[in-house]
């Protein structure tokens, strides 16, 4: 009997017709293999015509930069926004550590706000409740505020966007897990001043790995890349008048990208898909609960990843040996590497069925991870401000993700479904 593949949470899936090589080889062959060159600006075009187009035809116009990561994005936009040592800045808690990290790489502090219950991002009122503590206590305003898309799931725009035009803040969303979500026809990224996308290996199209930055304005853009490119200004040698990054995108990426963009909307709708099927098979299984968007039409999720809950008082089979031993091997995302740890546990983690199912789909060569745990509770930002109803931390102790990349398929989805059910031996 053939060995059953392993089905991971989000896998880059190349066009049929191979563009990603054409364009590559396109880069070799005339020697454009830099961090510039015609894929990268056909790659930036391609981007802007995709998320300047609403649903409703009108278009808007925006500018987009193509760099290194969706963390360098979140940076250079920050830096654009005037951030700096010893200023503040408000970030959703519930998200991977790229939202945050670049506001202590310039010095400043985040502000960690929690989420809502029904999109699991940034609760607008907690915004507005930070704001005007911060304000009271430093006497300043938070120098831009970094909604999260948290696996393509839009947050509340309107009201976001409300609060922070009411003091006067700019926004930087982050919708590196939220590429082809839309809010109210408009996709994720063009409301505030910028917008950050990531082609992470695992996101909805790939570069291997990249990112790129959504601007509101053209002169932005322009500041993004002269800081993307070490900040030099125009004299015929080397002259600096501020410190730059290397955070261009290279040609060769840049020509997969655009092999990417011809099954960009194709994945969009594979992860819906994939999303209805995990509904239609996990309704009436007891004790776990789909993630879903709210049901104001306003909402378009890519649904990047799938995402649930599992009830405490569901039992797993293996519970009983749940953090029992220290883990020795990379897990997840970390790509081989891991930092020995003298503890099985933390004093904040996933409860111990969430776990023993972790443990159990693995076995079935199924990847099922936590859901990321919030920032404010990461030992590195323990000292961290933060506002919260702990929404966000009782979702972590209760959520894990499934697998919904363009490689999942629907036997592989009822695969998925029946190990899940398999797992639970008791209510």
């Amino acid at each position: 009997m053939e060995e059953r593949k392993t089905i991971y949470l989000c896998l880059a899936h190349m066009s049929e017709d191979g563009m990603e090589q054409q364009y590559v080889k396109e880069a070799f062959d005339t020697n454009w293999v830099v961090p510039m060159g015609p894929n990268v600006n056909a790659f930036e075009q391609n981007l802007a015509d995709f998320v300047n187009g609403n649903a409703d035809g009108s278009h808007l116009d925006r500018k987009v930069v193509c760099l290194s990561a969706g963390t360098a994005a979140v940076h250079l936009a920050l830096l654009a926004c005037g951030v700096k040592a010893g200023d503040e800045v408000i970030v959703q808690s519930f998200t991977f550590c790229a939202s945050s990290h670049p506001i202590t790489y310039l010095g400043a502090r985040p502000v960690f706000v929690g989420s809502e219950p029904e999109t699991w991002n940034m609760d607008p009122s907690l915004l507005e409740k930070a704001i005007l503590d911060r304000k009271a206590k430093t006497g300043q305003y938070p120098k831009a505020i970094v909604p999260v898309a948290l696996y393509g799931m839009p947050y509340d725009c309107e009201r976001i966007m409300a609060v922070a035009d009411k003091y006067g803040i700019p926004v930087v969303e982050d919708a590196a897990e939220g590429m082809g979500s839309r809010f109210d026809g408009q996709v994720l990224g063009t409301f505030g001043r910028f917008g950050v996308l990531s082609f992470n290996g695992n996101k909805m199209i790939t570069t291997s790995g990249g990112g790129a930055l959504i601007c509101h304005r053209a002169e932005d853009a322009n500041t993004v890349m002269w800081y993307a490119t070490q900040a030099r200004d125009a004299y015929p040698y080397y002259e600096h008048t501020a410190i730059g990054y290397n955070y261009r995108m290279s040609n060769v990426c840049a020509g997969i990208g655009r092999g990417q963009m011809t099954v960009l909307e194709d994945h969009i709708a594979h992860h819906k898909h994939v999303q209805e099927l995990y509904r239609e098979l996990l309704t009436d299984v007891e004790g776990v609960t789909l993630h879903e968007q709210p049901a104001d039409p306003r909402y378009d999720s890519n649904f990047w990843l799938c995402a649930a809950t599992l009830a405490p008082n569901i039992r797993i089979q293996g519970q009983e040996q749940a953090y029992k031993e220290v883990i020795k091997t990379a897990v997840g995302g970390a790509a081989g590497v891991i930092k020995a740890v003298d503890s099985a546990t933390t004093d904040c983690q996933p409860n111990e069925n969430v776990e023993a199912l972790r443990v159990f789909m693995l076995q079935k060569r199924v990847e099922c991870r936590p859901v990321w745990k919030p920032m404010h509770k990461q030992p590195v930002y323990s000292d961290a401000a933060v506002y919260t109803n702990e929404v966000e931390t009782e979702i972590f102790k209760v959520g894990f993700c499934l697998p919904a990349g363009p490689y999942v398929s629907d036997d592989d989805v009822r695969y998925i479904a029946a190990c899940i059910k398999e797992a639970i031996v008791s209510r």
